[in-house]
């Protein structure tokens, strides 16, 4: 979730021979790092689109683009400046290769196993706390189920990490911190009791955030 940087196709290397003859070309990729641009996918699972779920979803534009980010229950204007939207569900929708992101699926995704779908699907959702297990409700579709430790994620949280596995960095080699407390005013505080990705030591939160939650005193 760099951390924060874009996925790329890998680079062919291009190297001269000084003898006479046609330049050759030579590439070395990765099993594990696609070839191929993912579609990350969200159903929109909040009763409308709040000022934070639009700071979430942007971040996760910033990382994967807008033409891999894909949010269905929801045609929103302000969301189709940065991402492709769908009035349907994902349960009307058709996907290439698809497995679902969820925190109670019993398997880990690898980037071995990663490289085998061109399609994510998260629910997107801050979620309670305690979890409600609200993908596993909402989201019914047949599809492999993986998850990204057992630890509730924000969603821009969720699908950064899962867009760092995609392109060859495992879970484990990752850093988060589980929690964290936001001062909104002198002697008021909001915790945010999720698991969030660590980059260059700090939380990574979608910028605007802190403002806003300072600004409304919480979601």
């Amino acid at each position: 979730m760099s951390s924060n940087s874009p996925g790329a196709t890998p680079k062919q290397k291009h190297t001269t021979n000084s003898s006479k003859g046609p330049k050759k070309q030579s590439s070395s990729i990765s099993p594990e790092v696609p070839t191929h641009m993912p579609l990350f996918v969200i159903e929109h699972l909040e009763p409308k689109v709040y000022p934070w779920c639009i700071l979430e979803y942007k971040h996760i534009s910033s990382v994967v683009r807008k033409n891999n980010l894909l949010i269905t229950k929801t045609a929103n204007k302000k969301l189709a400046t940065f991402a492709k939207t769908s009035k349907k569900s994902i349960n009307e929708l058709t996907f290439d290769t698809p497995c679902i992101l969820d925190p109670e699926a019993k398997e880990t995704l690898t980037p071995k196993i990663a490289a085998t779908y061109h399609s994510f699907i998260f629910g997107g959702i801050l979620g309670d706390y305690p979890p409600r297990k609200r993908t596993q409700e909402e989201v019914k579709l047949p599809y492999p189920r993986y998850n990204l430790g057992k630890e509730q994620m924000s969603t821009d949280t969720a699908v950064i990490v899962t867009h760092n596995i995609v392109n060859g960095t495992p879970l484990e080699k990752m850093h988060f911190q589980d929690g964290i407390e936001i001062d909104i005013k002198k002697g008021e505080s909001i915790q945010l009791p999720y698991r969030y990705l660590l980059v260059n030591g700090k939380p990574m939160l979608p910028p605007g955030l802190v403002q806003l939650l300072k600004k409304q005193k919480g979601f």
